[in-house]
């Protein structure tokens, strides 16, 4: 099993989830997240005041599923969550060696 975290922008999830979805993902953790890159962040005004805004609002996914599924979902999400600009995001694909359904005890991949 794998773990696929991806940090996107926030007005893409409703795309990505869809995306999902249509590859059959059916569960998934969403967290507001904040953070930068290589976009550095930006300037705002405030009150007459310039400050500077270093971390910028994202969205991290996080998806666990089986190693037949990995490549169906990274091609879901880098279709619909890229826009072509800076700040796009990333994605992180990691070894989850157990998982365990507390409910039912039920490990592994039928657990996901």
């Amino acid at each position: 099993m794998k773990k696929i975290e991806a940090i996107i922008k926030p007005f893409k999830l409703d795309d990505v989830r869809a995306a999902l979805s249509e590859v059959g993902i059916a569960g998934m953790t969403v967290s507001e997240v904040k953070g930068f890159g290589r976009q550095r962040g930006h300037t705002e005004l405030y009150r007459g005041a310039e400050y500077m805004v270093d971390f910028l609002p994202k969205v991290k996914l996080e998806i666990v599923v089986a190693e037949d599924d990995v490549e169906r979902c990274l091609e879901a999400i880098m279709e619909t969550a890229q826009t072509g600009k800076i700040g796009d995001g990333k994605i992180f694909v990691t070894a989850v060696e157990r998982v365990i359904r507390i409910r039912t005890g039920e490990q592994n991949e039928d657990a996901v």
